[in-house]
């Protein structure tokens, strides 16, 4: 330090000396008071004079002596005093550093001559110190061991200081670092508060080097346990094998159990012989139980288990009693569109066909006569061990109805049965509870023709029947019901022969002609081209008018009626009236002109001359009447020629 003071007197003087000359030379001329002749600036003290190549060897040795110093840097430092604030630190530069006594509370024994690392911010700062922070070079310290422990996948220990959105931060070598809430536990983490103040290890498992940030994972430490035990409790499995384990979780297909250490897979169809709809039925979360390993794959890491069995198959110890013929009890466990089965031990099923639910002929549909778990008696039908197959009958448990069938139900006999079913062609009807018949739509009505049976009843309703035909062998029952009555047709051949008018409505149309309602409830048929009226029209739908009955066919019970004819008779008949009233005016006529021709004698020329006038005219009016009565004697042949074709056009119909 001398040396230096020397050297900075030195140049002081120098510099002094030199600036003292030129200021002089520069100077105006001044006036000279006393002692202004003095020169401040010799100093006359151990003046040591250097040469500049001495002062600069001089400046290289004093340089030597200081550590070489970089910005942004970590370098050891030791501590040569305590004030009450701060830390004065030496670092080997030429100045000592200052650093704030805050970032030491985690050293409980502060004292001079300790040696810490710290982190030169700057060699100058803005007021000339040099600016160093242990802080920064602390975090610089722990984010290499942090970098490094991810490198390298060394396990860090950290401590939970608090909870935050998602997850936990957690404090490694200093730094916070987050740990997500996923990453706590092999299994659903949702209380976080109770992880907090622990200490824990931690595999580092993601790094941000741009905002020095870290993801940190315990699962990750326990997953790779468990592979570990998975991999030993793997190699040692073997087909066949029973374990004990852990149901640690429940589902639709069924459930996961814990081996100790290892998963292994329970499907629904391996817990039992039996039919379950869920595992819950009979397992519950956490129950232990045994196990047989069914199946494993090293590769996909995949153990099959099986519970069921480590008991025998159900049909292996099934009783020996059981046969065909043998009455036996269960309860329904599945339905199906062609029957339902049921259970008579766990694992031990046999199917009830339609068929053989009821001795009834009627469509049967088994999801309406069965529910689930329902218990039913039935008897065995077939059975066959080997193949674990077995056929049941409900309806076997009776007697077959259809044997007393005849005897019950005579040919002609009058009953009343519910209508169970409708198709297009007829309707079903149940006389009791396992025989049943069909009436044809054919033989609901004598009168109505129905394009559907359900326009003449509904299902439900009750009807009245009467026995046609019994076929035993093919359990078949021909029933009637409009034969309860009479046939009405050989009455109405009478009420309705050909050519007969009758007042009628339209109830409907079609392409072809037109329905009309008739007395006594008939319907008869007009086709298009006898629907004409006197105006040129069609008669349409809800129209009354009179129709002509051009045709009565009793076997098919079909009536053809018309309009147009009974028009064209009216016009007709008004021609014939014309005709036979001129043959009246005309007898008329003769009878006065005889009495005149008697008279002849008696007459004046002025007579003669009216009775002249007189015949003419008869004459005119004979002529007009003889002509009128040929063109309506045509006419009438025209008629009837025009209904002959008519009405083998309507035939034809």
């Amino acid at each position: 330090m001398d040396n230096q003071e020397n050297l900075e007197s030195l140049n002081s003087e120098t510099t002094g000396t030199t600036e003292t000359v030129e200021t002089v030379k520069k100077a105006p001329e001044t006036v000279l008071t006393a002692h202004d002749d003095f020169d401040w600036n010799v100093d006359k003290r151990n003046k040591i004079t250097y040469s500049k190549d001495e002062s600069s060897k001089l400046e290289l040795t004093y340089e030597g002596t200081f550590k070489t110093l970089n910005d942004n840097e970590i370098i050891n430092a030791t501590i040569v005093g305590l004030t009450d604030t701060d830390v004065i630190l030496n670092v080997g530069y030429k100045s000592d550093g200052l650093v704030s006594k805050t970032e030491f509370r985690d050293i409980e024994d502060l004292k001079v001559g300790m040696d810490v690392e710290v982190y030169v911010v700057s060699k100058e700062d803005g007021k000339g110190q040099l600016n160093l922070s242990r802080k920064s070079a602390k975090m610089m310290k722990a984010w290499e061991h942090i970098v490094d422990a991810y490198k390298n996948e060394v396990i860090v220990t950290g401590n939970i200081i608090s909870k935050t959105k998602g997850g936990l931060i957690v404090e490694v070598f200093g730094i916070e670092t987050f740990l997500p809430g996923s990453q706590i536990d092999v299994k659903p983490i949702t209380d976080y508060d109770g992880y907090v103040g622990k200490k824990m290890e931690f595999k580092v498992v993601k790094i941000n080097e741009t905002i020095k940030n870290a993801v940190v994972s315990h699962k990750a430490l326990i997953e790779s346990d468990i592979e570990t035990q998975r991999q030993e409790i793997i190699g040692k499995l073997e087909k066949g094998q029973v374990l004990e384990g852990t149901i640690k979780n429940i589902t639709d297909f069924g459930a996961f159990i814990d081996l100790g250490g290892v998963d292994g897979l329970l499907y629904i169809t391996d817990i039992s012989w039996g039919r379950i709809n869920h595992p819950n039925e009979v397992l519950n979360m956490n129950q232990k139980l045994n196990v047989v390993v069914l199946d494993f794959d090293d590769n996909k890491k995949r153990i099959s288990l099986g519970l069921k069995q480590l008991t025998p198959h159900p049909w292996e110890v099934l009783d020996a009693a059981i046969q065909v013929g043998s009455v036996v009890k269960g309860k329904i466990v599945n339905i199906e569109d062609y029957g339902a089965f049921l259970e008579i031990l766990p694992g031990v099923e046999g199917l009830i066909h339609v068929s053989e639910i009821t001795w009834s002929n009627q469509p049967i549909n088994s999801k309406e006569y069965f529910t689930v778990n329902q218990e039913f008696e039935a008897k065995v039908v077939t059975l066959d061990r080997e193949e674990r197959k077995m056929s049941l009958s409900v309806k076997q448990l009776s007697e077959d109805p259809w044997k007393s069938a005849k005897d019950k139900y005579p040919i002609n006999s009058k009953h009343s049965g519910l209508v169970k079913n409708i198709t297009n062609y007829g309707v079903f009807v149940e006389l009791d509870e396992n025989v049943g018949g069909m009436v044809h739509i054919s033989d609901l009505s004598w009168i109505k023709r129905l394009n559907h049976p359900s326009e003449f009843v509904k299902i439900g309703e009750r009807l009245d029947v009467i026995i046609l035909e019994i076929d035993e062998e093919n359990r078949k029952i021909s029933l009637g019901h409009k034969q309860i009555e009479e046939d009405p047709w050989d009455t109405f051949e009478n009420v309705f022969p050909i050519g007969s008018m009758h007042e009628g409505t339209i109830i409907r149309k079609d392409e072809k002609g037109a329905v009309v309602s008739l007395p006594y409830g008939l319907e008869g048929y007009a086709p298009n081209k006898h629907l004409e009226k006197a105006d040129g029209s069609t008669a349409h739908a809800e129209e009354m008018l009179t129709f002509k009955v051009i045709e009565f066919d009793r076997n098919d019970k079909r009536i053809l009626v018309s309009h147009t004819k009974f028009v064209k008779d009216n016009t007709d008949e008004e021609k014939r009236e014309q005709v036979k009233t001129r043959q009246r005016d005309d007898k008329k006529s003769k009878s006065q002109l005889t009495k005149v021709q008697k008279n002849v004698e008696k007459t004046t020329l002025g007579e003669l001359d009216v009775l002249s006038q007189l015949k003419e005219q008869m004459e005119k009016d004979s002529k007009g009447s003889a002509k009128a009565s040929k063109k309506a004697e045509e006419k009438s042949e025209d008629v009837s020629d025009a209904s002959t074709e008519e009405t083998t056009d309507d035939n034809e119909a």
